[in-house]
């Protein structure tokens, strides 16, 4: 019966291993709800969970050994992260080969959660992330460490598979949609003299769902002319032409959105440059100057084109409050799932009604979320292949309802900076 008693104050007296927390990829207006979410669920497990550290500038972080004390900020800071926009940890674009191809990396994520205690990873980010995430999850089995592996949702492009929605989007479409609105009141007003046309580049490598955004701009009490230009459909210069020409003869201009990732019959994006991401994908943006060109000699019409890039994505004074909500769920289901012994999962949103919108926290098994991406449904764009569609619209409308301003000072939204404050490190130099 001693024994037992020893054994069990022992057991007690056990320190709670700590939380690896990092954020990857292009950042988002609410990745830090996310954030948030996961820091403050760990804080009231603290019987559980350590410390929670996060990794300076993503993976890198762990291997480099840089990590940050999440301790040392306070409570309202944290707090704060919820209106906060894009990555208040350091994001990267930094994806893990397999194990068998690079054992170098593996190792030293070991020896680096060995050295610091750390039992859980949670990782903040979008397909590649996952990819990463579910090949640390495999640790535990190939390296003979304990390691609960946890992918955090998050990526503006909409393109992660099983869940309704990924955290990052609602927002993202919520900009988009309210530029394009804004926009073409104003190439309205001067159409009659002046410009006829106005183009929108957005987001979305492969999928078009930002672009699909630019759709919502347009409502039976507010109609406006509009051509999306979506990566799902092939692009065709002579058909787009005919169709732009066609709306500005009836109604006196037009907006067109356009995907960055719009693309040829041959497969070549017409925003191509040649260069190459850290994940190998290829570098796009200029997509809205190619399409500006052809409006303008292929048809002599005066236009105007902008490129929403990082202002789309860090756009939080005009976040969606269902978008934050969500995000700040997944962060905090993360860490629920981790504590009940979950690994290689994610959690998603799973959408139970759209009127009215409901929805609830699931979960997918990494393994079938890991370098899957999620295409627009062939039924959410119209036949001419150019707008969207009414069951597109019940889909994307509730996703940008409501709102959540941050709070101001003077006039600026009033935004957070995390002291940052370091790790003693313990281990030695790592090159990358």
């Amino acid at each position: 019966m001693a024994t037992k008693k020893t054994a069990t104050k022992k057991k007690a007296a056990a320190k709670p291993m700590n939380a690896f927390y990092a954020q990857s990829g292009g950042v988002t207006a609410v990745i830090n709800a996310s954030a948030c979410g996961v820091i403050e669920t760990a804080r009231k497990n603290k019987t559980k969970i350590g410390k929670v550290y996060a990794g300076r500038n993503g993976i890198i972080g762990a291997l480099t050994e840089d990590l940050i004390d999440t301790s040392k900020e306070t409570t309202a800071g944290i707090k704060a992260l919820r209106h906060t926009p894009s990555g208040a940890f350091g994001s990267c674009r930094f994806k893990l080969k397999s194990l068998e191809a690079n054992a170098r990396e593996y190792e030293r994520l070991i020896e680096v959660f060995k050295a610091h205690n750390i039992g859980y990873f949670f990782y903040n980010g979008g397909g590649d992330s996952a990819d990463t995430c579910f090949k640390v999850s495999q640790l535990s089995e190939k390296m003979g460490y304990p390691i609960q592996a946890i992918h955090v949702p998050k990526t503006v492009d909409n393109d992660l598979p099983i869940t309704d929605n990924c955290p990052g989007f609602g927002s993202v479409a919520k900009y988009i949609a309210v530029s394009t609105r804004e926009a073409s009141f104003d190439v309205a007003s001067m159409s009659k003299t002046s410009t006829k046309v106005f183009i929108v580049e957005v987001m979305g490598r492969h999928a078009g769902w930002i672009a699909a955004a630019g759709g919502l701009a347009s409502t039976e009490d507010t109609p406006i002319p509009i051509v999306i230009l979506f990566p799902e459909v092939e692009f065709d210069e002579k058909k787009f032409l005919a169709k732009v020409d066609a709306m500005v003869k009836k109604h006196g201009y037009c907006t067109v959105v356009v995907s960055e990732g719009v693309h040829y019959k041959n497969g070549k994006f017409l925003a191509e440059s040649g260069l190459k991401d850290n994940f190998g994908h290829a570098q796009l943006g200029g997509a809205a100057t190619v399409i500006s060109g052809m409006v303008q000699n292929g048809l002599g019409l005066k236009n105007h084109w902008a490129v929403a890039d990082y202002l789309q994505r860090a756009a939080r004074h005009i976040a969606s409050k269902t978008d934050v909500d969500m995000a700040y769920a997944m962060g905090k289901a993360a860490v629920n799932f981790a504590l009940k012994g979950h690994n290689s999962i994610m959690p998603t949103v799973d959408r139970i009604s759209n009127k009215p919108f409901k929805w609830k926290v699931g979960m997918a098994d990494l393994s079938k979320v890991a370098n899957v991406e999620k295409m627009m449904p062939k039924n959410f764009i119209t036949k001419d292949g150019y707008g969207i569609t009414k069951k597109c619209r019940e889909y994307l409308e509730p996703l940008i309802k409501g709102e959540d301003y941050p709070p101001y000072k003077n006039g600026m939204p009033k935004y957070v900076r995390m002291k940052g404050v370091a790790v003693k490190k313990k281990l030695k130099k790592f090159d990358l």
